[in-house]
């Protein structure tokens, strides 16, 4: 080999390892919602029972990176941390384990389940979830529905708030999840009184 093929390879070899590492990017990393266990059964009376069929949220909220509230106007999205599932699905997913948790049994259809036909409709609208360096806080209303054709039976708004001990993506879940179990409770309590 001559010396100028004998450079160019090691130039080639260079440019070559360069570019494989500038292909790697940093890892992503999921984090998930759990269920918050309340210290008791909330209702022991006998209740209709009640189906969650819904839980919206804003379009701001629903993509699969975390995204943080940075100051009034402004967001960031995380693209190393990401929701494990749909977020809307996830908040569904773990509200449903939280009023079971809370109601007696029989009381609660889980989503997507076939329903007694005397069953309550509960859906649940997130009109806002923004954390700053502290707090998390969480807007919400939920409206049920009874009878046939379903009408509007009750519905009920509330601002919640969970203390952040850090801005990453984990605590902002435990935050969520802790909130979507003091929704629970809200949602239980406003029930009970129907």
């Amino acid at each position: 080999m001559t010396r100028s093929a004998s450079t160019l390879a090691r130039v080639a070899m260079l440019i070559g390892t360069s570019l494989a590492g500038c292909g790697h990017s940093p890892a992503t990393h999921y984090v998930r919602l759990n269920a918050s266990p309340s210290g008791a059964l909330l209702a022991t009376t006998r209740i209709a029972p009640v189906q969650l069929t819904a839980v919206h949220i804003p379009t701001v909220l629903d993509r699969p990176e975390v995204v943080t509230q940075v100051s009034p106007n402004r967001l960031t999205v995380d693209d190393r941390n990401h929701w494990g599932a749909p977020l809307a699905q996830m908040m569904r997913g773990t509200l449903a384990q939280d009023l079971t948790m809370r109601l007696p049994a029989g009381a609660f259809v889980f989503p997507d389940a076939p329903a007694p036909p005397d069953t309550r409709t509960l859906v649940v609208t997130v009109l806002d979830a923004e954390a700053d360096t502290k707090t998390m806080t969480f807007q919400a209303g939920w409206t049920l529905l009874s009878g046939q054709p379903p009408h509007v039976t009750l519905t009920r708004e509330v601002t919640l708030t969970s203390t952040l001990t850090s801005r990453d993506a984990a605590e902002q879940a435990a935050a969520l999840s802790r909130i979507l179990g003091e929704l629970a409770d809200r949602i239980v309590a406003s029930i009970v009184e129907r």
